[in-house]
């Protein structure tokens, strides 16, 4: 199978890219976030593939990031869903935005995306709340060759999030008072725990 392919972008159109890679042209559909991302990049691009075949068609699908792809994996299993749907789903929110609202049980805001209806949302959540920790959002990193992470500084933050739901916040309050906090890699898990704490208060 295709884990991934390198290469420079030759077209992007508005559900799909051309990647050249050793002189071929490989057409990969995308979401909207994906294309975003690569638009304009004029370097060599790594895009994560997901290899899709059915009696009338074969189709390589494409992610900027192994977040974005690993979600779309996850998406695909849930009765009802098929690639384009997920497609179309990761081209309405970010990865962050999808993992917030079904960790939140948050049926409505997934019902907002094209092609989904309140009963394709609610199994979308019943399917996928046990796959997706609240960890995973403040996880969620860009492996686009550009942007380095720093894992100790993750780790830290996931335990704060960790406290602070053991202390009676929800999942979604506890990441978004993480995620407002401006956490340096020399901050332990208790300063950003104090910090978030502080957020929390207003």
């Amino acid at each position: 199978m295709i884990s991934f392919i390198k290469g420079f972008v030759s077209d992007i159109f508005q559900d799909e890219l051309v990647l050249e890679c050793n002189n071929i042209g490989y057409q990969i559909k995308v979401s909207d976030k994906t294309a975003e991302q690569l638009s304009g990049i004029q370097d060599e691009v790594k895009v994560y593939t997901y290899f899709h075949v059915r009696e009338d068609a074969v189709q390589l699908f494409g992610f900027v990031t192994k977040d974005e792809h690993d979600l779309f994996k996850k998406l695909i299993t849930v009765n009802g869903v098929g690639p384009k749907v997920a497609l179309g789903i990761l081209s309405y929110f970010t990865v962050q935005e999808l993992q917030m609202a079904i960790i939140a049980h948050d049926s409505k805001a997934i019902s907002k995306a094209p092609g989904i209806g309140g009963k394709t949302a609610e199994r979308i959540i019943i399917d996928l709340k046990d796959k997706i920790q609240p960890e995973d959002v403040l996880r969620s990193s860009y492996d686009t060759g550009n942007v380095s992470v720093n894992v100790n500084q993750n780790d830290n933050q996931t335990e704060a999030m960790q406290a602070l739901i053991a202390l009676g916040y929800s999942p979604t309050e506890s990441m978004k008072a993480i995620q407002k906090c401006a956490v340096t890699a020399d901050m332990s898990t208790e300063d950003i725990l104090k910090e978030a704490l502080k957020k929390l208060a207003f």
